[in-house]
């Protein structure tokens, strides 16, 4: 109902669709970049989307929230690929001669965003439909039937999907020397 208000320009409507929905899409989005500001960033762009394309808002069991979870996938997505291109120009640029402290290194190293970014760049190497699988249902928390929905094909498909990515994710992970526990990848949780 909330929903066709606000797509009839009910602004009071969509504000409250809004407290309704942030917290879960900014959660979302910092599992997917393991960034808070980015999180930020993608929570307003997905928001700002949602507004502009009320009209095609695609409700999932009466939620919106699997076609914001997609928004922001797409908007991360872009995001990755402009950073991936940003660095690569950095690459270009000459290095200067200072020392790096090792302050700065054992900081970076317990960073709790770095052991997600390597999560996430595991994550990136999959196939897209086993990764579009696991953002959805691992990363986002969306129930299987609600991703099937979302990437229009069977459950049955998208618990198949995540079977395989969570074989290939241990193996990713083990191989990048991550301490991470393994079995947060196992079902059910």
């Amino acid at each position: 109902m909330l929903w066709k208000q606000a797509a009839g320009g009910d602004r009071a409507a969509y504000g409250e669709l809004y407290r309704r929905h942030a917290e879960a899409v900014w959660n979302y989005a910092y599992r997917l970049t393991g960034s808070w500001t980015s999180a930020e960033d993608l929570t307003s762009s997905t928001f700002l989307t949602a507004w502009q394309k009320l009209s095609e808002l695609m409700l999932v069991n009466s939620s919106a929230r699997p076609w914001l979870f997609a928004v922001v996938s797409n908007l991360a997505r872009h995001e990755y690929r402009r950073l991936g291109r940003f660095s690569r120009l950095l690459t270009r640029i000459p290095l200067n001669d200072t020392v790096r402290d090792h302050a700065d290194d054992v900081v970076d190293a317990a960073d709790a965003e770095g052991r997600l970014r390597v999560v996430l760049d595991a994550v990136s190497q999959l196939p897209k439909g086993e990764r579009r699988a696991v953002e959805l249902c691992l990363l986002g928390e969306l129930s299987t039937a609600e991703a099937a929905e979302v990437l229009r094909i069977a459950e049955v498909s998208v618990r198949a999907r995540i079977s395989r990515a969570r074989g290939k994710l241990r193996v990713l992970l083990r191989d990048a020397g991550m301490g991470i526990d393994t079995a947060a990848f196992e079902e059910g949780r």
